[in-house]
Order: C-alpha cells, then structure tokens, then sequence
C-alpha cells in the first residue's frame, strides 16, 4: 500500500468499524441481526419452494412474489455473513476490489426489489382494472421481459459508480471505513479528492429508481383504489382490496425505511453516528425478514401450502 503526503494510493485492504460508537455491544447486536437473516432466508426459500412445485401459483402474482422472494435472499446474503465476521470474529478486513463488489451488489439488489415492486403493482393494477385482459397482458413473454429489465436497469444504473470510484478516487485519507458494510458515501468519504460527481451520480441513480418506481406505483394504486370503491358490491370491494393490503405492507416498509434512512444520513448531522449505521442496517435486512411473514400471514395460497407442509411432516413423524 503506497503511501503520498500522509494519504494512501490506491488501497488494496480496508477496514470496516462495524457500528462507530457501540463497539462494545455489537457482539450482541449481532444476535438478533443473524435470527432475522435465518427467518429471512428461510422464509424466502421456502416460499420459492412452494411457488416452485404447486403448478397453480404459476400466475404473474406469485412469480413476482417468486422474484422477490430470491431478491432478499441475496440481498441478505450479501451483508450479512461480512457483518457478523466484524461483530463476532473481529475480522473487519475486506479487499478494495471485494468492498466494490459488496457495493455493487447492494446497490444493485435494492434497484431491482424496488422495480420489482413496481411490477407487483402492475400485475395488482392489471388484475383489478381490467380483469379480462389480464392473462393476455401478462403473458409468460411479458413476464421474463419485466424480470431481465428490472435486473439490467439496476445493474447499468449502478455500475457507473462504482467505475468512478475505482478510476476517479485515488487518494485516501484513511482505509478504516465507518461502517458495518460497503456503502457508497462511506467509501467516497474517505478519498482525498473532489468527490461531488460521485454524490450527484449518487443521488441520480437514488432518485431515477426510486422516486421512478414510487411515482408508478403511487399512480397504480391510486387507480386501483378508484376502481375498487366503484364496486357496487361491498363484498366485492373487499375482497379486491384484500389482495392488494400484502403488497402494500411491503412497499411501505420498504420505502418508508428507505427514505427515513436516505434524510437521516443526508440531512441529520446532529444525529449519532451510530444510529444512521443501525438504521441502514435495518434497511437491508428488515424487508427480507419481514416479507415472507406478510406474505405468509396474508395470502391465502401461501398460508394453506405452508401448513399443509407442516401437518405432512408431522403425520410423517407419528
């Protein structure tokens, strides 16, 4: 590692703190971060399994479900396991090109949950507000198009900041990186140079996806709405908007959580350190852990194959 005026060039190591300020505790913080990533990643498996081999979930509904479902895990898997080497290890160090990929992976899988949240409420917009077209419009075809354009839209948009990094920063005044996983602003903190691209292409690819995809869906669920209370019948209307109340916890929770994290980081200067790490943590690891618990709560299909799996097993055992 060359070192220039006290500056180093060009790091090939860095060293995540984990959680600045709480050092002493994060042994114990990692307790429960590791049982939300077991329940996320369990969760997550088996409602793929289920989507896999009950031919009558393979509708556009469960196989965007389907999609989000493998989202989480590795969006889960991409954080977690460094992270709790850093915790319960005190194995902080990571390799520069390692850290990019990390970066580059999070970023990417929190752009492609989000479109995929968006064509979520597609498939709910569609199947309420025009019913009789909706397995025309959402053919097989349609379907494998949505998937591949969510991934490469996430992938592309994502990619240029992590090719200004490796080729514009050069000069670091520090490799110990404040945080508990390879965050963009983190890294770009630490360089030496002017860094006001990096934020700006940073903030364009944050409000190109997600305020995109929040305005679509917005959108959607504002005509979805619209067309339900139209209903004549109150059982109707119910059993409509039953459908949509499992998307809509989730798209709540994943933005809300986002954009909570986005202006505290960016707008809460007086706020402990700390607390801006916990709550991107939480960012990434809540929304696996807790969507495969809606979606098992409030689906009926999903509800009635776990258990069915459960009571096979049991009658296995006797």
């Amino acid at each position: 590692m060359l070192m220039l005026n006290g500056s180093v060039f060009m790091p090939s190591v860095l060293k995540l703190v984990g959680i600045p300020g709480l050092e002493s505790v994060q042994c114990w913080i990692g307790i429960p971060f590791c049982v939300m990533y077991i329940i996320a990643v369990i969760g997550n498996s088996l409602i793929l399994v289920i989507i896999k081999f009950e031919k009558g979930l393979h509708i556009p509904m469960y196989i965007f479900l389907a999609m989000l479902a493998a989202t989480d895990i590795a969006l889960s898997t991409c954080i977690l396991p460094k992270m709790l080497g850093i915790f319960w290890f005190h194995s902080p160090e990571i390799s520069f090109d390692g850290c990019l990929l990390q970066m580059w992976l999070i970023h990417s899988l929190q752009a492609t949950e989000s479109g995929i949240l968006l064509a979520m409420a597609l498939d709910r917009y569609v199947a309420i507000c025009n019913p009789l077209r909706h397995a025309t419009i959402l053919s097989q075809q349609l379907l494998t198009h949505i998937g591949v354009a969510v991934t490469l839209r996430a992938a592309i948009l994502v990619s240029p900041s992590i090719l200004l990094i490796k080729c514009h920063l050069k000069l670091y005044r520090t490799t110990v990186v404040s945080h508990s996983y390879c965050e963009h602003m983190a890294i770009v903190k630490l360089a030496t140079e002017d860094i006001r691209i990096n934020k700006i292409y940073g903030l364009f690819v944050a409000f190109t996806i997600l305020g995109f995809d929040i305005v679509f869906i917005t959108l959607s669920y504002f005509q979805i709405f619209t067309t339900v209370f139209q209903l004549p019948q109150k059982e109707a209307r119910w059993k409509a908007f039953n459908t949509c109340i499992a998307h809509i916890c989730v798209f709540l929770q994943f933005y809300l959580l986002a954009f909570f994290s986005f202006f505290t980081h960016r707008f809460g200067s007086h706020i402990p350190p700390y607390v801006h790490i916990l709550l991107s943590n939480l960012y990434l690891l809540v929304p696996p852990f807790l969507n495969p618990i809606v979606y098992g709560v409030k689906t009926k299909q999903i509800r009635e194959h776990v258990l069915k799996m459960l009571f096979a097993k049991r009658s296995l055992g006797h």
